[in-house]
Formats: structure tokens, C-alpha cells, sequence
């Protein structure tokens, strides 16, 4: 009896551990079908670098280069990161000279009713654009946001609507919002690859990062309501070249991060969604980065500004228009990899005056051999116009006199 007493003791205690086996024993399959996923180029144990993110994505900002991805597709809430694209159209606003950084914006009922994060608005209150931008920017302020986006559009409602338009010229599929703060609402959502175009479509302006790099800054510092700003995003602080971007948290997003950071000539963006707490998130977030600087390169074909074509114009303000690429153009190299040499070519609009600084006005193409490898968009180094009919007179006269023209 004792004996049988003692086998039976013996297997009860044994039976978890038989359980615990078998589901140890699925894992390697599913993280075989994860690593099939994303077979293109990545190790089986990269698979774990964001082990508690719903997804996520590293991405080189110059090329568009996907270096690691987790359900990259997954239509996910995604809380303030949402802003993103009401940042840019604040900043295509500017750079257009629609709004200027000192205009007046004033809060309304609506604005100041907002929960959340928040710079505390109060009805009826007056900040700059500038000073708004700084809000969103650091303390991913919905006040803020609901403030510009009535100022820039009237109402919330149309300025929801130019930012889905916004997304659909970025060709993107998995994104939809609802309104231009992030907080949970039924078909607000996007993916992690959707949101790693948004952030490097916004880093094209390059003004953003002089709000998402600072760490800590103050509002309405002359008066007696001093605010007290700590950028939400604390890799800035904290993570080597991290200058942005966005933040965010709701309990259907749970947290998630956009951050960029640059070394050297090499910018990445890392996206993770779905963490389950703020310390996990950055966390996740750093590995990607570093996984992207310990393994990957940049060699630089083309520096940003440097001058690779140079025309004649008549008629124009400027004698010689000089072309420039608006980005570093460069190849993604594994590092130890022996550097290569490539070829580019250059094909330029046919211009129509005035041109301005910014302007997508051609494309330099970087071959290996026949084949092409990237390329970058081209802009002018300084604005352009046509010459007045008056100015036109004395340029003709002045070549005459110097003997430049005939009569």
C-alpha cells in the first residue's frame, strides 16, 4: 500500500511538468512561421528583439529599407502617435507661408475641453502656433492638437479629413483615423509599417526634430501659470543620436513609441506597438535601434546639398540654378561588407518658374552597373523667379552695352 501510495505521490507531481513540456514544445513553431515572415535577411533569433510588442518595424529613414519586422501590417489603435500627421501638415503650413510660426492661436471651448495629455488650455487662452507645436511636440498635448487643428482647418472634422487624405498620398493602406489626437475611438487605427512611413515622411521637415529633440522646456514662462514641459519620449535624454518623434498610450493602444535616432551618416526609425508598460517600450525600442547600428552602415553616394548638376537660365532672377539632393543618398551596407562603387545619374524637370528651396524639381539615381539600386529627390539651392519686364529691359540693355547681345 505504502508503495502504491508513493508512485501515486511520484506522478502527481511529475504531471505538470509533463504539461509545461508540451507547451514549451509549440513555441519553436511558431516562432519558425514568424521567422518565414520575415525571412528577408534576419536571423531566427532577431525574432526576439521586441518579444512584447504586438508589432513593430525598423526602418533606414534615407532609403526606406525595412530592417526588422514584427506583424508589420496589423491594424492597431495607436494612441498620440496619430499626431504624427497633424505635425505635418502643421509644418507643410508653415513652410508654405499659409501660418507663420507667431500667429496667434486661440483656444476654443472645444480645445480646452479635452482629456488626456495635455498643456491645460483654457478657454478663450491665446499661444503661438509655435508654442502649440512645442505642446504636441513634448507633452503630446491634445488640447494643443484639437487648437491647431480648428485653426488650420475651421473645424477638428475637416482637419481629420486632410489628414486621411494625407496618409492616401503616402499609399497607405492599413491607416484610418477618427479624429487628430489618438484617443481610442471604433475605426481609429493603424500599422507599424504605416506609422514608419508617417515618421519618415514627417522627418522630411527637418524643423521638426528643433521641438521633438528637447528634452525639457517651459510655456507661458513669463506669467504667473508657468508650464513645465518633460518630453514624453525619454530616449532623447537617454539613447545615444535619439532626436524624436512620438509617444503614445490609451488603454486600447497600450504604449507605443515612434523614435528616430542618427550616428554618423545613418538615421533609423523604430516603431513598437501594443507594450505593456512604458519602461517595456523603451526597452524593446532601444534593441531595435541598436541591433540597426551594431549591424548596418550607410555608405553615402551623395551628401545632401552637394551640388551634382548646374544649368543656365534665361529670364530669371538667377543666371545658374544648381541642383541638390534634399537627402543624404546613400547605400544600406552590413558593416564589414567591402564598400562598392556606383554610378548616378541625374534626370531634372523642365522647371517653370518661380522655383522655391524644397521644391521636388528632379531625380538623382544610383546604379550599380545597369541596375538601379536608389534614388533621391532633387531640389534647387535658393529660390528662383522670373525677371519683371523691367528688370528684363535693364538685363538686355546692360548685355548690349557690354557687348553680350546683339541689336
Amino acid at each position: 500500500m505504502k508503495k502504491i501510495f508513493v508512485f501515486f505521490l511520484s506522478f502527481l507531481l511529475l504531471f505538470p511538468t509533463v504539461v509545461l513540456a508540451e507547451e514549451i514544445s509549440e513555441a519553436p513553431q511558431e516562432n519558425a512561421t514568424q521567422t518565414q515572415e520575415v525571412e528577408q535577411g534576419q536571423s531566427e533569433e532577431n525574432t526576439s528583439l521586441i518579444p512584447s510588442a504586438k508589432a513593430g518595424i525598423l526602418m533606414d529613414a534615407a532609403t526606406g529599407e525595412i530592417l526588422f519586422e514584427k506583424n508589420k501590417d496589423e491594424q492597431l489603435a495607436v494612441a498620440s502617435m496619430t499626431k504624427m500627421v497633424a505635425q505635418i501638415l502643421i509644418l507643410e503650413a508653415v513652410e508654405s507661408g499659409k501660418i507663420k510660426w507667431s500667429d496667434e492661436v486661440t483656444a476654443s471651448e472645444n480645445a480646452s475641453g479635452m482629456g488626456g495629455s495635455q498643456i491645460y488650455l483654457s478657454t478663450g487662452e491665446t499661444l503661438t502656433v509655435e508654442e502649440m507645436m512645442k505642446g504636441i511636440s513634448m507633452a503630446s498635448a491634445n488640447d494643443a492638437t484639437v487648437a491647431m487643428a480648428e485653426y488650420l482647418a475651421g473645424t477638428e472634422v475637416e482637419f481629420v479629413k486632410q489628414m486621411n487624405e494625407k496618409v492616401k498620398e503616402l499609399g497607405l493602406k492599413n491607416t484610418q483615423f477618427k479624429n487628430s489626437t489618438g484617443l481610442d475611438e471604433d475605426g481609429h487605427y493603424s500599422s507599424a509599417y504605416d506609422m514608419a512611413v508617417i515618421a519618415r515622411e514627417l522627418l522630411k521637415h527637418e524643423e521638426i526634430l528643433r521641438f521633438s529633440s528637447v528634452y525639457e522646456d517651459y510655456l507661458r514662462e513669463d506669467t504667473d501659470n508657468k508650464f513645465w514641459l518633460v518630453n514624453t519620449n525619454k530616449l532623447v535624454r537617454f539613447y545615444e543620436g535619439a532626436d524624436g518623434l512620438k509617444t503614445g498610450h490609451t488603454d486600447a493602444a497600450k504604449y507605443c513609441l515612434s523614435a528616430t535616432a542618427k550616428r554618423d551618416d545613418m538615421r533609423l526609425i523604430a516603431i513598437v506597438l501594443g507594450e505593456e508598460n512604458s519602461q517595456v517600450r523603451n526597452s524593446e525600442t532601444m534593441a531595435l535601434l541598436d541591433y540597426g547600428f551594431n549591424t548596418y552602415q550607410m555608405q553615402v553616394v551623395k551628401k545632401k546639398d552637394e551640388v551634382v548638376k548646374t544649368e543656365t537660365l534665361e529670364k530669371a532672377t538667377k543666371e545658374k540654378i544648381e541642383f541638390v539632393p534634399t537627402t543624404d543618398i546613400g547605400i544600406l551596407v552590413k558593416k564589414g561588407e567591402e564598400a562598392k562603387e556606383y554610378t548616378y545619374d541625374i534626370k531634372t524637370d523642365d522647371l517653370k518658374l518661380p522655383v522655391k528651396k524644397g521644391d521636388v524639381v528632379g531625380k538623382i539615381i544610383v546604379k550599380d552597373k545597369d541596375t538601379t539600386i536608389t534614388e533621391g529627390d532633387l531640389t534647387v539651392t535658393e529660390d528662383i523667379d522670373s525677371l519683371s519686364f523691367f528688370a528684363l529691359f535693364k538685363k538686355t540693355l546692360q548685355d548690349i552695352f557690354a557687348g553680350n547681345a546683339s541689336i
